[in-house]
């Protein structure tokens, strides 16, 4: 350390002059209060530095930004105060023993003789630690023992919580696990220098606190590195993905797909929830136009294996009270459940109830015959060549994913209807409500509910993501909450993977125009930060119970508001989450937080406010609020 006592003695000197206050406990100890102060300054300028480096390298934690960010928080939190602390108390060892330090001059050192409170004299109470007096009856050994005490522990306890403050600062938007090579070095240095003069350590320590304290409030003030800086850190990661694995679901190339009429395929999918009600949103009641866009993310994996647990059986009461005959006309018969009951899909699937119906079909509430469990079926009109690619593009979207907040699907059929040939794709069905009937209905969701369903929209989300498929039509009316409360995504009618073509409509529009991306209104092509944007817009809605850029008067000028990019103007004003909202509603793709970042976000707020993560977000719903 011996190397340090110029610079922090020519340091010292110059502090004098600042902070040499003629009051208790002296000048010098106060000057020594300011050299701490300034030994905070340098984790914050290693944390501002690391902030510098991440706003070009984003979240790639590549060997050399590890090491370099490694090296800045030893040199900053470990090396510069062990330098600082052993200078400053071998400059008073030397000054107590009359030796004249180096970057220091006599005249400065001749107020060191003299005497503030209970301190003797300067030069002893900072050369060797001695008290002014040991006389127990006059208190001042107790009280310059306690203070010791406080200082030498409680302070430097208190100035490791500052440095961990101060190094996740600079690892906001991003994982925190670096800080450590700040506040982990800095843990170090109390035990480091327990042979330095036990005075000076104490005011060094006084001035270190506070000082430490207000740089992690400063650089909270300094913006974290930006999205786009992020985003384009997450690209780089994605870009070399494994070969997609052979789709399951895909028909053979010699001959069109004929499956048997009731026996399941090959291999089981995975998982999501409900089939979505196609009669549109519940909030606006109409079903858009569509625009095509193509996947840009490509498949990661192999579509996952066909769901072989049972789903629930709500309606088992309903189907036994049927009276033992032929299932057709069980079936037929009227039992106050739906007067729209025809022959069972597929001559397995006893429809029960109608649960929506739009442009790719209807979607029915029925019971298998043969495994006896409650099923959803989307069962298509009249089936054509596009429709029945849809249908296979919706049931490899659909294998490809695996989530617990996603429907599961057990099957494609074909069904020998009177309109003639249809597939059916036949999913888990999730009993419960609509995130929109449920905000219309009751009351808009608080900041944790919306939190939980935020954190668990955006993992269903990523997991598709991560096959290749995006989902293009998330809204409220597309998130079924189930009788626990949780949430659970549905419909990819409109989903696509990497290489298969856009086959909507002419004049059908992708996705409702209130929860539309600006860039997909406009016709580009969607990307997985399109959906980004429709779950924000979905949590922006549960918070206020209007969609982000308000209501609009008809579809078309709603579809135009997006393609406008026309701001949001409904964001909730009291919520912890409005700032994330607006970033994650940022008109440019490139700046919008990936949702792996939302996620953890999101989570880490929850925590933070002592709140479960996989509660619900919602009330438990009875049956009848359902209305079965």
């Amino acid at each position: 350390m011996n190397v340090f006592v110029p610079l922090v003695g020519a340091l010292l000197s110059w502090l004098h002059g600042y902070f040499g206050l003629d009051v208790c406990p002296g000048d010098w100890a106060w000057t020594l209060t300011g050299l701490g102060a300034v030994t905070a300054a340098f984790p914050v300028a290693g944390v501002v530095l690391v902030l510098a480096i991440r706003h070009v390298t984003g979240n790639r934690l590549s060997l050399g930004t590890v090491t370099a960010f490694a090296g800045i928080g030893v040199f900053t939190s470990l090396v510069v105060p062990w330098a600082m602390f052993g200078g400053a108390s071998d400059v008073f060892r030397a000054a107590f023993r009359g030796f004249v330090p180096a970057g220091m001059g006599r005249a400065e050192l001749a107020t060191l003789g003299e005497r503030f409170c209970f301190v003797v004299q300067q030069r002893a109470y900072l050369g060797n630690g001695q008290i002014g007096s040991t006389t127990l009856f006059t208190g001042q050994g107790i009280v310059a023992t306690v203070l010791h005490a406080v200082t030498l522990v409680v302070l430097p306890a208190i100035g490791v919580f500052g440095v961990i403050l101060i190094g996740r600062a600079a690892f906001r938007r991003g994982p925190r696990w670096p800080s450590r090579f700040f506040w982990v070095p800095f843990a170090v240095l109390p035990f480091v220098t327990t042979q330095l003069t036990a005075s000076v350590l104490a005011q060094l320590w006084v001035g270190f606190v506070p000082a430490s304290l207000l740089g992690a409030i400063a650089v909270r003030l300094l913006p974290p590195p930006s999205w786009a800086a992020i985003n384009r850190s997450a690209e780089r990661r994605r870009e070399q993905p494994p070969e997609p694995a052979a789709d399951p679901l895909t028909p053979p190339p010699a001959a069109p797909m004929t499956p048997p009429p009731a026996r399941p395929m090959a291999e089981p999918m995975a998982s999501q929830p409900l089939p979505t009600p196609l009669d549109g949103d519940p909030g606006d009641g109409r079903r858009p136009p569509e625009l095509p866009g193509p996947t840009v993310e490509p498949p990661r994996d192999g579509p996952a294996r066909l769901a072989t647990a049972p789903g629930r059986m709500p309606f088992e009461a309903y189907r036994n009270s049927m009276p033992q005959q032929s299932t057709a006309a069980a079936v037929g018969a009227d039992r106050g459940v739906t007067a729209a009951i025809g022959p069972p899909i597929a001559g397995r699937f006893v429809r029960l109830q109608r649960l929506g119906r739009g442009g790719m079909g209807t979607v029915w509430l029925a019971e298998d015959s043969q495994l006896g469990r409650t099923v959803a079926v989307k069962l298509s009109h009249a089936l054509d060549a596009d429709t029945e690619e849809r249908i296979l593009r919706e049931a490899r979207a659909l294998a490809a994913v695996r989530h617990p907040n996603c429907v599961r699907v057990y099957d494609i059929v074909e069904d020998a209807g009177e309109d003639g040939r249809g597939l059916a794709i036949v999913m888990e069905y999730i009993e419960g409500r609509s995130l929109s009937e449920e905000v219309r209905g009751h009351a808009a969701l608080d900041d944790v509910a919306a939190a939980r369903l935020w954190a668990t929209m955006a993992g269903a989300l990523a997991a598709a993501h991560d096959k290749g498929v995006l989902h293009r039509d998330v809204k409220p009316s597309n998130i079924i909450i189930d009788p626990s409360g949780a949430p659970h995504l549905i419909d990819f009618g409109i989903a696509r993977r990497q290489g298969e073509s856009t086959l909507t409509a002419a004049g059908m529009m992708m996705g409702t125009p209130d929860y539309l991306a600006p860039e997909t209104a406009a016709g580009q092509p969607a990307t997985p930060a399109s959906d980004a944007w429709q779950l924000a817009a979905t949590v922006s809605f549960a918070l206020t119970g209007r969609p982000p850029r308000g209501e609009r008067e008809s579809t078309v000028s709603a579809l135009m508001a997006a393609a406008q990019a026309q701001p949001v103007t409904h964001l909730p004003q009291q919520s912890v989450h409005r700032k994330l909202l607006a970033a994650s509603l940022h008109p440019d793709p490139a700046r919008r937080p990936p949702l792996s970042l939302v996620q953890r976000e999101v989570n880490g707020w929850l925590a933070h406010a002592g709140h479960k993560q996989d509660g619900p977000v919602t009330g438990m719903l009875r049956r009848a609020e359902i209305g079965h």
